[in-house]
């Protein structure tokens, strides 16, 4: 049986390379970038860069396509993705979609300060000198939190990245903060203020006493900044007194933020360390201390036992970050979104935010802008392109105008365990045009479900059997084709009396 390319995966093979050729060859469009965006859950944009490509043109995109194994089926790509926008038009010819009609504003504010976009660098080694940040301005970030500042020494390690698979879904880092003189950072501060008025910059800093505390942001005051983050976070100090030190105790993160806003009169974020318990515990510090916002979460302490963790044979724990993370941050901004003490305080997401989409669910448990390192250190910078389309597409499909609507929406569908519906039921249906017969759904129901799969080899086709599916969706989430669908949520059937 012939099976439809899966745009999803195939867009997952494309190297994202650099002045693409594939595209260099077609006159009438750029396949590279209807890919990306394919790739950047941005699929039904794709079409605005295909639109005009001829057959003959995508085949020689394809011959040029630059790969390690196969070359992406370009030409595939265009069939599909213009047969798919005919679909929804008369012709191509004549088509305008909607998502090219006018989009909407992403103007938000934070803290008072506003922000043409929600999207942010965060303090990182994507942020560490004027060039990168300007470059990263001029594509569309609307601000940066710098690479954090502090009056120590710093010394990095080589090599100081490791990551768990690739393209990374994790990435171990033992980043510290800004080698340059505090001098030299401020400076920097200062010109892109200067430069760029209507983007934010945001001093991220650390101290390791009172006094630090108070240089710094009034340093980062006088050099014309929107506001101080503090950086109570990071798990990879090699000073005591320094980072998640700080921020797994309350009473120095109260102690700490009320002297930084007492001393100066711009905005400050205290950033919190997920390398805790309770996030609120802290985060109720900074609250009370006079926080302006509250920023979540640096990366999570974690360890890694390839030969690139080594140096000069030697491992540590650091820190890990990247898509992996992301459900652990949500889970600690959602945490502190619910807390009646914190409701009225902005928050600002970070972790493992690498599409439009990831940045949405930040957005809609509560954070009014989202900060993001590790995917653009795979990515580049590029990638904003994404993120602003697939919002301004997604916000124009729901006839959403102001981005501050979906600030915290989905907080509310939330509850505590017990309060789960545990009286119906959803139970999966196979979709045999897309079912390939391979059998890893009853694999996995047999040694990790319910049993409630039968498959004979001789038609290799398998059954859900009703008597005995309890609805987990185990079998949905391992079939590589997507043919395991849903049905309607039924009850469930009273247990026999024993």
């Amino acid at each position: 049986m012939q099976h439809q390319l899966n745009l999803h995966d195939e867009a997952k093979r494309c190297l994202l390379c650099q002045d693409a050729p594939c595209s260099k060859v077609c006159k009438n469009g750029d396949p590279a970038r209807a890919i990306r965006a394919i790739r950047f859950e941005n699929g039904d944009l794709a079409f605005r860069w295909l639109r005009n490509t001829t057959e003959e043109e995508l085949q020689l995109a394809e011959k040029e396509c630059i790969h390690y194994d196969l070359p992406i089926r370009i030409a595939e790509i265009g069939r599909m993705v213009k047969k798919q926008q005919i679909e929804q038009t008369d012709s191509v010819a004549d088509s305008k979609p909607a998502n090219e009609a006018k989009l909407p504003s992403l103007e938000i504010t934070f803290c008072g300060i506003k922000c043409e976009n929600p999207f942010f660098l965060a303090s990182s080694a994507v942020c560490t000198n004027y060039e990168m940040i300007a470059r990263a301005f001029d594509m569309g970030w609307a601000g940066v939190f710098y690479k954090t500042i502090c009056l120590q020494e710093i010394k990095e390690v080589s090599p100081r990245f490791d990551a768990v698979s690739k393209p990374f879904i994790g990435f171990r880092n033992m980043e510290q903060l800004s080698e340059h003189p505090v001098k030299e950072d401020f400076a920097i501060l200062k010109r892109l203020k200067e430069d760029y008025p209507n983007k934010v910059v945001i001093a991220s800093i650390m101290g390791q006493t009172e006094k630090d505390w108070i240089d710094l942001a009034r340093m980062a005051e006088e050099a014309g900044v929107d506001g101080v983050e503090l950086n109570f976070s990071c798990p990879q100090m090699r000073l005591a007194g320094m980072g998640s030190d700080v921020g797994q105790n309350s009473e120095l993160v109260a102690v700490y933020t009320s002297l930084v806003k007492k001393s100066v009169n711009i905005a400050v974020i205290s950033k919190m360390t997920p390398n805790i318990t309770h996030i609120t515990s802290p985060a109720i510090g900074a609250y009370f201390a006079g926080a302006d916002a509250i920023s979540a979460i640096n990366t999570i302490k974690s360890v890694t036992m390839s030969q690139g963790a080594e140096v000069s044979g030697k491992r540590t724990i650091s820190g890990f970050s990247g898509r992996a993370i992301k459900p652990i941050a949500l889970r600690h901004i959602l945490e502190m979104a619910q807390s009646n003490i914190l409701k009225n305080i902005e928050l600002s997401g970070i972790g493992g935010i690498q599409t439009w989409r990831d940045a949405l669910e930040f957005i809609q448990l509560g954070c009014n802008n989202v900060q993001v390192c590790t995917s653009v250190m795979q990515y580049g910078y590029r990638i904003i392109d994404d993120m602003i389309l697939g919002l301004q597409n997604y916000m124009l499909k729901r006839g959403v105008n102001n981005l501050q609507e979906l600030v915290g929406e989905e907080v509310k569908t939330f509850v505590t365990p017990h309060n789960l519906d545990r009286d119906t039921f959803i139970m999966p249906k196979i979709n045999r045009e897309k079912c390939i017969g391979c059998g890893r759904c009853y694999n996995s129901c047999q040694d990790g479900g319910h049993q409630a799969i039968s498959f004979e080899p001789s038609d290799r086709e398998p059954h859900i059997i009703g008597t005995k599916c309890v609805g987990c969706h185990l079998c949905l989430l391992v079939c590589p084709t997507g043919a395991i669908e849903t049905s309607n949520r039924i009850a469930k059937k009273p247990l026999a009396a024993k």
